[in-house]
Formats: structure tokens, C-alpha cells, sequence
């Protein structure tokens, strides 16, 4: 059986301390190992920002890619290779800027990925820009005046598009966080799982004592049900986002049971070779 140790990696972190960051790493290692899945089995596609330094601390495949790229190369890692176990996983500013079209199609896909999003509400590498998920009015160095933009709220979002899986962790809750992964992991579908990872450094705002006085767990409300997507859409726009557990989950096919072929012989196991003859006469073609 695989340990924590198997998962980690000798990388310092170059993280703040006290970055929320820390426990989403530990928390997704957690996870792995609960699952009995071994390294040579699991690929981390990470993105850019702090967030996107989480694959150098966890020991498995790791493609670090470009900004907001994450999710269109762990789709096509899972296209590949259907036995891995596929993770992406990015900050706020690299999967809802940039990356936000591509959020949007992997929803509306359902590929059997699932993506971690370590939200801070803030560009914490280069030093404390406004995000997508900034609050109006939210005042840093390059906007002193505060942010003018509504804020980007990914759990509608998700749930509007369409998503079969949708949770919210919060950084000082481990326990839940683990949990929530490891539902993610186990679904067979797209799961998006969104962590609320305070900067302790560039957003004295959105700070860990601000989310555990305003955070609303849904896992603890029997009354809650995870599998009426109305209900949870009411729930998350009533609490204006500030909800942790799981908030929508359904079965539905996945990108990679209906992708023709699927069944067949798997892409990595394939005869990509091509004849010298066939190969002359494509370059023929191009001369």
C-alpha cells in the first residue's frame, strides 16, 4: 500500500508561510494515499502562479504547462491513457482569466478529470494584483482605488454549465478537503472542486478568520441535498459562494465512454508507426 511518503517529493516550497496552499497539498496527498493509488498511476497537470508549483511537491507525473492550459492537456492525458488517474489543478487567476474558456468546455465535456482550483482571491506571484474572484471594491497596490469588476463566482458558473460534480473546501479544514477530493477522484466525470486558500500575504482580507466566521457547511445540514442541482444553485447564490462540502454531484456518461473507440485499444497501446513509403509521400504532398 502507498504511503505518504511515496507522494512526496525532496522540492523546498518556496510557499508563504501559513499559505493555504500548504494544506491543499497535504490534503490531496491525503487523498491519493486513502485511495490506495500508487505514483506511477496518478498525473498532476499544474498551472501557472503559486498554485501551479503544487507539481513539484507531489511525486507522480507532472506536465507544467502555460497559462489557463491545464485542463486541455489533463483531457488529453486521460484520451491517452484511460487507466491514470487524472488531476489538475491551478489557481484562481489561471483557471477563471485566462483558462475560464477552457473551464467552461471541460464542463460541458464531462471528462473524467478532476481539477482543483486553490482560490485566493488574489495574483499572489506577481505580488498582489486584483483576480477574477476579487470582490468589488477590493483595494490592492496597482488598484488603490478598489476593484471596479464583478467578481467571477465559480460555483454558479459550474452548476449553470451544466456540472455533474461540484464541492468547495476551505484550507483550515483538511479533513473535509481530503474528503471531497477523494469523491472527486472516484466520480466518473468531470469533478471541480474549488479551495479556499487565503494569502497570507497579499490579501489581508479574505483571511482564514474571515472565512471560518462567514462559511456555511453543507455537509452538516441534513436537510441539504446534494443532488438537485436547482437546490444547490439557490443555496450557493443565497450564501453568495461562502458554502463548504459537496454541492452538486450526478452520473452521467463521461467525455471518455463516448468518445468513439474508447473501448478499443487504448491510444498509448496503439501502432503509431508509419510506413517509409506512406511517410515519403506525405512530405511530397507539402513540397
Amino acid at each position: 500500500m502507498p504511503t505518504l511518503a511515496d507522494f512526496k517529493t525532496d522540492a523546498k516550497s518556496w510557499w508563504c508561510p501559513g499559505c493555504g496552499d500548504f494544506a491543499v497539498l497535504a490534503a490531496l496527498q491525503r487523498a491519493l494515499v486513502n485511495e490506495g493509488l500508487e505514483p506511477h498511476n496518478v498525473a498532476l497537470v499544474a498551472g501557472i502562479g503559486c498554485s501551479g508549483k503544487i507539481g513539484n511537491y507531489i511525486n507522480c507525473y507532472n506536465f507544467h504547462v502555460t497559462h489557463g492550459r491545464t485542463l486541455p492537456t489533463a483531457m488529453g492525458l486521460k484520451l491517452a491513457n484511460r487507466d491514470l488517474t487524472v488531476l489538475a489543478a491551478g489557481g484562481d487567476g489561471d483557471g477563471f482569466a485566462i483558462g475560464m474558456g477552457h473551464f467552461m468546455h471541460a464542463v460541458r465535456r464531462n471528462p473524467d478529470i478532476t481539477y482543483i482550483v486553490m482560490d485566493n482571491h488574489i495574483y499572489g506571484l506577481t505580488k498582489g494584483q486584483i483576480s477574477p474572484t476579487s470582490q468589488m471594491g477590493f483595494a490592492t497596490k496597482a488598484q488603490p482605488r478598489g476593484n471596479i469588476e464583478r467578481p467571477v463566482t465559480p460555483l454558479t458558473y459550474a452548476l449553470a454549465a451544466g456540472a455533474t460534480f461540484v464541492a468547495q473546501g476551505f484550507s483550515s479544514n483538511v479533513k473535509q478537503l481530503t474528503s471531497l477530493i477523494q469523491q472527486g477522484i472516484r466520480h466518473k466525470g468531470f469533478a471541480f472542486i474549488n479551495a479556499l486558500s487565503p494569502c497570507v500575504t497579499f490579501n489581508r482580507v479574505n483571511t482564514y478568520d474571515w472565512y471560518r466566521e462567514v462559511l456555511y457547511d453543507l455537509d452538516q445540514d441534513d436537510s441539504y441535498d446534494p443532488t438537485n442541482r436547482l437546490l444547490a444553485l439557490e443555496r450557493v447564490v443565497q450564501r453568495e459562494e461562502l458554502v463548504t462540502g459537496l454541492i452538486y454531484r450526478e452520473e452521467a456518461p463521461s467525455y471518455e465512454e463516448l468518445y468513439p473507440g474508447f473501448r478499443d485499444t487504448p491510444i498509448v497501446e496503439q501502432d503509431w508507426s508509419v510506413p517509409e513509403e506512406a511517410f515519403n509521400e506525405l512530405l511530397a504532398e507539402f513540397r
